[in-house]
């Protein structure tokens, strides 16, 4: 088991978000969080990477107790978050921002470490915008450099919060394929969408979320077969 997280409470002052909210990712799979807005998603990652530590609860990472620790060290562990919204430095180009947060040095890159030959092959639009300044990117782009800057950390998790959110049918499309073939690297992927038929196509797994409680937790396929839970907590 990669990550388990196991009955989390988190507060955000005096105000209760997430009531024993529990949930795992193995090795090599994508797992969906999904709920609509304000359900506690961006909170149960905020949870899991430090930001807003729980009240009570465990988060374990490859069998560690990682709750309570800092963020940074978090992320040095192996989980890479890339947040809703989350901002690049926009007065860089593409090729800075990616490189920025590099872990490995240039000529010590393992084979299976994400490298700007491997970042151009997975998101080729990104190659060819390498010198572009980031603020000058499409919401998609922004989007594609979001993830690639993340994965140039080489996290062995990635938690992506919301990352349909803002994007046309068409980019959402194209960046679901994108995901897909991250997990064909072996990456496991922890995805929270509130377009819950976008978060169905990518995860084997889901989970559903709703004022901070889980309501579901199963295969997508026994999601999909329950209409009543998809049209009372997903709107389906």
């Amino acid at each position: 088991m990669l990550l388990e997280v196991e009955n989390i409470h988190t507060f955000y002052g005096w105000s209760h978000i997430l009531f024993g909210v529990s949930l795992v990712v193995d090795e090599g799979e994508v797992v969906c969080l999904l709920g609509r807005n304000g359900a506690g998603k961006t909170t149960a990652f905020r949870s899991i990477m430090g930001l807003t530590p729980p009240t009570s609860g465990v988060v374990r990472f490859k069998g560690e107790i990682i709750s309570g620790q800092r963020t940074h060290l978090i992320a040095r562990k192996g989980v890479g978050y890339v947040a809703s919204g989350g901002r690049l430095f926009g007065e860089l180009t593409v090729l800075e921002n990616l490189t920025v947060v590099a872990r490995t040095p240039v000529g010590l890159a393992r084979a299976h470490d994400w490298t700007l030959d491997r970042i151009f092959d997975m998101f080729p639009v990104l190659k060819a915008r390498q010198k572009q300044l980031a603020n000058s990117l499409s919401g998609g782009e922004r989007q594609m450099v979001n993830i690639a800057r993340t994965l140039m950390s080489n996290p062995e998790l990635l938690i992506l919060d919301e990352p349909s959110t803002g994007l046309s049918p068409l980019v959402v499309q194209h960046l679901g394929g994108h995901i897909l073939r991250l997990k064909v690297h072996s990456l496991s992927i922890l995805l929270a969408e509130q377009n819950a038929k976008f978060g169905m196509s990518l995860g084997e797994r889901s989970y559903v979320l709703d004022k901070g409680e889980m309501r579901f937790a199963g295969t997508t396929a026994e999601l999909m077969q329950n209409q009543e839970l998809m049209h009372t907590y997903l709107a389906v």
